[in-house]
Formats: C-alpha cells, sequence, structure tokens
C-alpha cells in the first residue's frame, strides 16, 4: 500500500467517522473501498476501435506534401 493525505470537508469527515464506528471499521478502510469502488468504474480505459489507424501511412510528412506524393496519381 501507499501512503497519502487526504483534505475533507469537516462535515464529511464527522459523517466517515459515524459511518465507520457503526460499521466496526476504519474510516482509512471506508475510503480505501470508495476509491476502489470509483476507479473499477470509472478509471479503466476503454480500447480503441479496431480501425484507428487502419490505414496509417507511414509517412510523417503526408499531411504536409500530400501533392507531392499524389502526383501523377490516376493518370496513365
Amino acid at each position: 500500500m501507499t501512503r497519502t493525505t487526504v483534505y475533507l470537508d469537516e462535515g464529511d469527515y464527522l459523517h466517515l467517522k459515524r459511518l465507520a464506528r457503526e460499521r466496526r471499521l476504519a474510516p482509512a478502510a471506508l475510503i480505501r473501498t470508495a476509491i476502489s469502488d470509483y476507479v473499477r468504474q470509472h478509471g479503466q480505459k476503454r480500447p480503441w476501435p479496431k480501425s484507428i489507424g487502419a490505414g496509417h501511412s507511414g509517412l510523417p510528412d503526408l499531411g504536409t506534401h500530400d501533392e507531392g506524393y499524389l502526383e501523377g496519381f490516376g493518370e496513365e
């Protein structure tokens, strides 16, 4: 575990202590559970769609030199 400091509003702190006392847990245990639940619900990154990067040309200057790369395209 890593130790950190969290600043709480006084009213929230008193409420947290009451909840912890009722559940016979340390306030820190309730905070760890709340953070763990939040991260599990909101912290996971969604995978990128498989189509992202499908048209990658490998040309880092394509956006600025596109006309040069397209010169003669469609001509016989």
